[in-house]
């Protein structure tokens, strides 16, 4: 009945995700492959995509926030592995430390401040410690790491060592090697049982970068993260066609009036917009084409801009009567890909996918038993 009442229905492959989540461990084979799932495991459901990445074999998981670790917590209760490892990439939230008491949760710890709440902690299990090489963002700096290892180290229960990689998406750039250097001289000095530094990315670069753990994120979604990465879609979000309509040579379509029809044509409108997170720069002008959609293995173009609720497309040279009202257009997919509308939007996969309607249908296929 959901999906009679809805404008836009998103189809969700659990097996693609858990294929995607094979491949990459093939490619790390000497390390262990993790499973980031923060933002609501990108935006497909953590309650799903949990159990199907710990049936692919994951055993260990990243979210970046506590309530996302209670959730994926609770979610891989009748899983394979209940009691896996849960890191929380945002540190040590000392005000919800009962949380990570509760459900096992280990604060990846980013700065001085969150060792020392750590080390006074009585209910501490596992965590990580986090240093920065080169992003600035979260994580100590390699003298905040030389001082602490001098002091005794970041004490009991920390066992993994971590680092994010800036560039590893550009193979060319040199930040990556220049990474590497600074994170195994920490390594060095800290002296953890384990280490990790790649993300989707970065299990593409040489076996060095994998170190004892990797961290895919995007490419287990379908999202591209290198120029090398093989990834299969995982969403396929397609919206209702509500209405098709002709429109005259020399009228222009929707807000702004900035895309004029060069020909009299057949516009369908389709019941998705930005309010559903397709987002208004994927839209046409006279200036500049906008991205695709697929009609009955028929592409079409966008028309004119992106709105709220509504999208314009033109399906002139479509067979008479396949775009009909009650029929689903394919927004990214298998034969739209998700990456190719990203570019259109001047963003990438990941903003498309964190940003899915909450008001979508969601249907998931192909899980596994």
């Amino acid at each position: 009945m959901r999906e009679k009442a809805a404008g836009l229905r998103l189809t969700i492959d659990l097996a693609a995700l858990a294929g995607n989540w094979r491949r990459l461990a093939r490619l790390a084979a000497q390390a262990e492959c993790a499973a980031v799932v923060k933002a609501d495991a990108y935006g497909i459901g953590i309650a799903a995509a949990g159990p199907a990445l710990a049936a692919a074999g994951a055993r260990t998981f990243f979210v970046a926030l506590p309530e996302e670790g209670v959730a994926l917590r609770r979610a891989l209760a009748e899983s394979p592995v209940p009691q896996a490892p849960i890191y929380v990439l945002g540190g040590f939230f000392h005000e919800a430390a009962e949380l990570y008491a509760a459900h096992r949760l280990s604060p990846v710890l980013g700065h001085l401040g969150e060792v020392e709440r750590w080390r006074r902690w009585q209910e501490r299990g596992q965590a990580a410690l986090h240093v920065d090489t080169g992003m600035n963002r979260l994580g100590l700096s390699l003298e905040e790491a030389e001082n602490l290892a001098r002091s005794g180290g970041p004490g009991e229960g920390v066992d993994l060592l971590l680092s994010h990689l800036a560039c590893a998406d550009e193979p060319a750039h040199g930040a990556s090697e220049a990474q590497l250097r600074r994170f195994l001289e920490a390594k060095a000095l800290l002296r953890l049982p384990r280490a990790s530094l790649a993300n989707s990315a970065g299990i593409h670069l040489s076996p060095t970068f994998h170190q004892d753990l990797v961290r895919p994120g995007i490419a287990l979604y379908g999202g591209a993260s290198h120029p090398q990465a093989v990834s299969d879609p995982v969403v396929t979000a397609e919206a209702r066609i509500l209405q098709v309509r002709t429109v005259p040579r020399g009228d222009t379509v929707g807000y702004g009036a900035v895309e004029t029809m060069k020909r009299t044509s057949r516009i369908a409108i389709l019941a998705a917009g930005y309010a559903d997170g397709y987002l208004r720069a994927a839209g046409s002008s006279d200036a500049a084409s906008g991205a695709l959609v697929c009609i009955e293995g028929h592409l079409a173009p966008l028309v004119g801009r992106v709105s709220m609720d509504l999208i314009a497309v033109d399906v002139t040279d479509l067979p008479q009567g396949l775009a009909a009202p009650g029929r689903w257009a394919e927004l990214f997919g298998p034969n739209i890909d998700i990456n190719a509308v990203a570019r259109h939007a001047g963003t990438i996969a990941y903003e498309l996918l964190t940003g899915l309607s909450r008001r979508a249908c969601r249907r998931y296929v192909g899980q596994e038993g």
